[in-house]
């Protein structure tokens, strides 16, 4: 298991001895805001977990800008801290460069192995470019596990309504019709598991694929959900980092995610077959309203992305795409400004259709994520104009709507899947 950890990391971790708490921070060229991580991470540990002997270890991919020296160098100045007891142990701090593809991945590996050799009861994952971080999200993320026997706590948080736009047009629609469970975030970048998980997840022989670069959170999650591990969220309040408009720069994130959960559907198709409607899952912390940054999005650029794609790569959609669907996207690119729709049935149509392409090798997999790109940007753009004067709870329906029709339309995507009929379904119970 811990073959590829390097030997002065292994020597040091056999010095630090058995933990109960690993706290993970990957990094890569983060120096401006991982010292406040690192703190905040400490912090939590100290004032949450007094009693239980911890490490928080950041597992680096090469950072040139100093990050490694600033996470040694974060102090944390105990008289800021109202504590009712003071640590039992000191809290242990360690960085170390990863190895293998370049990628968060990579890092969240290293991290598992280091949680896996010091026999840790519970992990947690925080990002290292978080601006929002409070010490309370150490204890909403491990206490379940620790407390509770939870395997996986995923976030939850509050985020400005353009944000998550891959999130919440396709990954959690997805991850609810297929898996049954209504895990919110299930990308969301910071998690809790326990060391039982951790374990399952170095097993895998996945870190060579995209799972290695930025597919990971997808990859953990869904992992979790369909090998029957214990599933439950934790509410966060705002997640605030450097945020990007969803129409620029997200385009090899883009390729990586969606590309990981249309193979986890293949891994995994036993089991979502086998799976009718969906169920909350369990919530910890106290939710309240907090203010999100403001984003602009530039709609005219994604609709004119979108109309360009149509027309310039309607012979590759044409290979894997039914007669209708094209229609459908044909008449999107006829209509113009606040008039236009991509409509939430044509938009799942089109994502099963991709990814039972995608199941099929129709076309080259690769091409195929590509050539989704201005079309998610076109769903994006409809999805802005929608929502632009909506409140949040209003675009959580929105939202909701659109997961009701992945639900009702799953037959849909078994059809094309190839699945035959008459599978006994497991309803998933609603709490």
């Amino acid at each position: 298991m811990d073959n590829f950890l390097p030997d002065d990391l292994l020597t040091r971790l056999k010095e630090i001895g058995d933990v109960e708490i690993v706290v993970g921070i990957p990094s890569y060229n983060n120096a401006r805001t991982i010292g406040q991580v690192v703190r905040a991470a400490s912090a939590g540990l100290a004032k949450y977990f007094p009693q239980r002997k911890s490490l928080v270890v950041n597992s680096d991919g090469g950072s040139k800008d100093g990050t490694r020296e600033v996470v040694l160098g974060a102090e944390l100045d105990p008289d800021s801290l109202l504590l009712i007891s003071h640590p039992v142990h000191p809290i242990q701090r360690i960085s170390t460069p990863y190895h293998g593809v370049p990628g968060k991945g990579s890092a969240f590996r290293t991290i598992f192995a280091v949680a896996g050799q010091l026999n840790a009861k519970a992990c947690v994952v925080v990002d290292s470019d978080l601006r929002s971080i409070a010490p309370h999200w150490v204890e909403l993320l491990a206490g379940p596990v620790l407390d509770r026997q939870f395997d996986y706590i995923a976030p939850y948080y509050l985020r400005h309504k353009y944000d998550g736009t891959i999130t919440n047009g396709i990954i959690y629609p997805i991850t609810r019709a297929l898996f049954g469970k209504r895990v919110r975030q299930p990308i969301g970048g910071d998690f809790g598991f326990s060391g039982r998980l951790a374990a399952r997840y170095l097993e895998k022989d996945v870190w060579g694929t995209d799972v290695a670069r930025f597919g990971i959170d997808i990859w953990m999650t869904l992992t979790a959900i369909a090998e029957g591990f214990r599933v439950g969220q934790s509410y966060l309040g705002a997640k605030l980092h450097d945020v990007k408009d969803p129409g620029a720069d997200l385009t090899s994130m883009f390729r990586q995610v969606v590309g990981s959960i249309f193979g986890l559907m293949e891994s995994y198709e036993a089991v979502w077959q086998g799976v009718e409607g969906s169920e909350p899952v369990p919530m910890f912390g106290f939710p309240f309203d907090v203010g999100v940054e403001p984003m602009t999005v530039n709609v005219e650029r994604m609709t004119k992305a979108f109309c360009q794609g149509v027309n310039d790569l309607r012979e590759v959609y044409q290979s894997f795409l039914s007669q209708e669907t094209l229609e459908g996207l044909k008449t999107c690119t006829g209509q113009a400004g606040e008039e236009f729709r991509i409509s939430d049935e044509l938009w799942v149509h089109l994502i099963y259709e991709c990814a039972a392409a995608y199941h099929h090798k129709k076309l080259d997999r690769e091409h195929l994520l590509q050539s989704l790109v201005p079309l998610y940007l076109g769903r994006t753009a409809s999805f802005v104009i929608q929502v632009r004067e909506s409140n949040a709870r209003e675009v959580e329906e929105r939202i909701e709507q659109l997961c009701q029709v992945f639900e009702t339309e799953k037959s849909y995507l078994a059809e094309r899947w190839g699945l035959g009929a008459g599978k006994e379904k497991i309803h998933a119970r609603t709490a």
